[in-house]
């Protein structure tokens, strides 16, 4: 019985990263939701508890939108390569992908298909140094045995 070899990459040091961020955002807007009180820049009106909020939530809803920043993931097997990448997703079989690249100078790594068409792999990026360099290494040998196969 063949067993099946299963890589699954994410990207590291953009998850600590939009972490921190997404954290400080939140404590910011927080912070902020504080100084609302009182007489607006016109006097014509008054914050209300319910700005207060409102401020908080808006500080929540962007701290989701800097965590998008952590959904990359790459998950390879011998028949296939998925990839979620911050917005959209692929499943491509091996047999759609001519290369697997990682260009010097480029943020991350990127599959060359059959038609010319490229598609980029988020969750290999070039600030992850080595660990990306194995994650490209794996998908290069997954493809190199497809393509045998």
């Amino acid at each position: 019985m063949r067993t099946i070899e299963i890589v699954v990459f994410k990207p590291r040091k953009i998850r600590w990263v939009a972490a921190i961020i997404a954290g400080a955002v939140v404590v910011l807007f927080t912070v902020l939701s504080f100084g609302l009180h009182g007489a607006t820049g016109d006097g014509l009106g008054q914050f209300q508890r319910g700005d207060q909020a409102a401020m908080i939530g808006l500080g929540v809803l962007i701290g989701l939108g800097v965590l998008a920043f952590t959904r990359p993931r790459v998950f390879a097997d011998a028949e296939r390569v998925r990839i979620r990448n911050v917005v959209g997703n692929y499943d491509l079989p091996w047999t759609a992908v001519r290369a697997v690249r990682f260009d010097r100078n480029s943020p991350w790594a990127t599959l060359e298909l059959h038609d010319d068409e490229t598609v980029s792999v988020h969750a290999l990026q070039a600030a992850d140094k080595e660990y990306a360099v194995e994650g490209v290494r794996a998908l290069r040998a997954l493809h190199t045995a497809a393509a045998g196969a």
